[in-house]
């Protein structure tokens, strides 16, 4: 079933559910999920995380890395000039080498998405067709301390200016208050509101904020709550909150992504984002998902890095594949 078939969404819900999305029935359901158990979590993840990968395999991942980027900048200092800038890196990362794939997107604020529309020209596009996409970060980012209205009109208008992605956060207070209906509600509602003239739906990443969640039990709970309320893709942080992605709390995502194919079929994207800074780290989430969900989930439309500093060292690592030896930071651009 595609995400943009909401006519279904709201039945699969209360299928799943055996009842409507209320506090009561999503309390019932979210809490009846077996609990998290946290030391074999985390082994796992461990264990996962010190896999190594052969030299021949290395080119192939450094690649896929770039593939799966969304470029990001996030800063209350952003200007049109910068986001010209991450756009004309995300397009060429590699000025020195034409091979280098592009990143898989540029993530800006709402009133930036214009200008990354415009600067990626015909470029812009579904990154698995080899173009790129541009998303944009929404619903009162990165607190989410907004009424629905506004993060609704944040959402409306970032997508008539041409944003394919949305980003948005959910009400971290309403859910560790137990008011789970108030969260489905507007993660659906936001989801409404992607909808273009044309009848289509961007896609829509649910920020959990997983550093104010307090524990794997919440992380799972808002996980599933997330992707019943209908979300394409599951995202851990904002990248403005610590800790931010980690390799444990991914793996216990990808767990609730590959528990809900199996129950409906269905694929769901999952987005670390925050804190992955080198190569050798991305490497060890590339091994995480192959082993969780498989290597089919190693595509743009179902997994994402949130990153701005680990395409360079990315590159650098690429470049020292090819030359056999580093080349130094004043070989790539510095975001």
């Amino acid at each position: 079933m595609s995400r943009t078939d909401l006519q279904t969404l709201p039945e699969r819900a209360v299928e799943l559910l055996g009842g409507e999305p209320d506090d009561t029935t999503l309390r019932r359901y979210l809490h009846g999920l077996p609990g998290v158990d946290a030391v074999g979590l985390e082994q796992r993840a461990a264990g996962l995380g010190t896999r190594s990968i052969k030299t021949s395999s290395k080119a192939w991942a450094l690649d896929k890395i770039i593939e799966l980027i969304d470029l990001t900048t996030l800063e209350g200092a952003d200007t049109p000039g910068k986001v010209r800038s991450l756009v004309a890196k995300a397009l060429n990362p590699d000025a020195s080498d034409p091979t280098c794939p592009r990143v898989a997107a540029v993530c800006v604020y709402g009133d930036m998405v214009a200008y990354a529309v415009d600067a990626l020209g015909e470029a812009h596009g579904d990154p698995d067709d080899g173009g790129v996409s541009v998303a944009a970060v929404a619903t009162a980012f990165p607190s989410g301390r907004a009424s629905l209205a506004i993060k609704l009109a944040d959402t409306a208008e970032a997508v008539a200016d041409g944003a394919d992605e949305i980003d948005m956060v959910i009400d971290r207070g309403a859910f560790l208050a137990g008011r789970y209906g108030l969260v489905f509600d507007q993660i659906a509602q936001v989801k409404q509101a992607c909808r273009r003239e044309d009848g289509s739906y961007a896609s829509l990443k649910v920020i959990l904020e997983t550093g104010e969640l307090n524990t794997y039990d919440n992380i799972k709970r808002a996980s599933w709550l997330a992707i019943l309320a209908g979300g394409d893709f599951i995202k851990t942080s904002t990248g403005k909150v610590q800790p931010a992605a980690t390799l444990p709390t991914t793996l216990l995502m990808l767990e609730v992504v590959r528990d809900w194919h199996r129950a409906t079929g269905e694929k769901i994207g999952v987005k670390p984002a925050g804190g992955i800074r080198t190569s050798k780290d991305a490497i060890k989430y590339l091994v995480t998902v192959a082993e969780t969900v498989g290597e089919e989930w190693l595509q743009p439309h179902l997994f994402r890095y949130g990153a701005s500093s680990l395409l360079n060292d990315v590159l650098l690592q690429r470049q020292k594949l090819t030359t056999g030896h580093y080349t130094g930071a004043d070989y790539v651009t510095i975001d």
